[in-house]
């Protein structure tokens, strides 16, 4: 059961790659696909391991991404 959930605009990513770099559960990783500016945004490989902390948004410096904790009792976010 996943703690957090991921959340990305692929649009804002230039795919520097801070987001998989500093993630402790290893829960993304660079997708092969391009986004319009011709990157490759990050996806999520393991989204039961997200502990919904946050450093993914934190060491965004483009604001693309954030994780959010999600209560498992109510199925939603806290």
């Amino acid at each position: 059961m996943p703690k957090g959930r991921v959340s990305i605009v692929v649009e804002r990513c230039k795919a520097c790659g801070f987001c998989v770099e500093f993630c402790p559960t290893h829960v993304l990783a660079l997708s092969s696909a391009f986004n319009s500016k011709g990157y490759h945004p990050p996806h999520v490989v393991h989204p039961e391991k997200c502990s919904g902390c946050d450093l993914c948004g934190m060491y965004c410096p483009d604001f693309a991404i954030f994780a959010t904790k999600v209560d498992p009792a109510k199925g939603g976010d806290k």
